[in-house]
Formats: structure tokens, C-alpha cells, sequence
């Protein structure tokens, strides 16, 4: 199952997408977010996953920005935390 959180900004639709699948729980994306965007909880399925904190959907156009990428290559830290590759962003 995939968890999508969307927004727009200025440069177009843009969606973080956390595949609850290959989510384990570690929490190493939770530890690296800069803006504390994620955090563990308990899912449909009783199952620990990480989710984007519903403070942080009101907000997550600017809670992502600084991390959006502007150069040719960049790597997000929540991307580069998760050992299951679990967590991906549109842009």
C-alpha cells in the first residue's frame, strides 16, 4: 500500500509517497527530516509505518522545499535514511 501526500507550489503538483509495504518502522527517516515531518504510527493494519504528521500536511510545501532538489543530482535525506527505500517525492 502506498500513503501519497500531495501539494502544490509555485513549480507544479508534487507528492511524497510512502510505500507502507516496505516500511519497517526504523524511524530513520523520523531522525533525519530537518523539519520533523515524519513520524511512526500505527497504520489500518496494525502495523508500525512511518506517515507524514498531520501538522505537517498543512505545511509540507515549505517543510519540503529546502530539501527539494535544485541541482543535477540530490539526494533528500529522508531518501538517502531509509535502508527499504520505502519513501519517494515527484519531483
Amino acid at each position: 500500500m502506498r500513503a501519497n501526500y500531495g501539494y502544490t507550489d509555485g513549480s507544479g503538483e508534487w507528492y511524497i509517497t510512502i510505500d507502507t509495504n516496505k516500511c519497517d518502522g526504523c524511524r530513520a527517516c523520523e531522525e533525519v527530516c530537518p523539519e520533523g515531518c515524519f513520524a511512526i504510527e500505527v497504520d489500518d493494519y496494525d502495523d508500525e509505518v512511518a506517515m507524514v504528521t498531520e501538522d505537517q500536511r498543512k505545511k509540507i510545501k515549505y517543510s519540503c522545499g529546502p530539501c527539494k532538489p535544485v541541482g543535477k543530482e540530490h539526494v533528500e535525506p529522508c531518501h538517502e535514511a531509509c535502508p527499504h527505500g520505502a519513501i519517494e517525492h515527484s519531483w
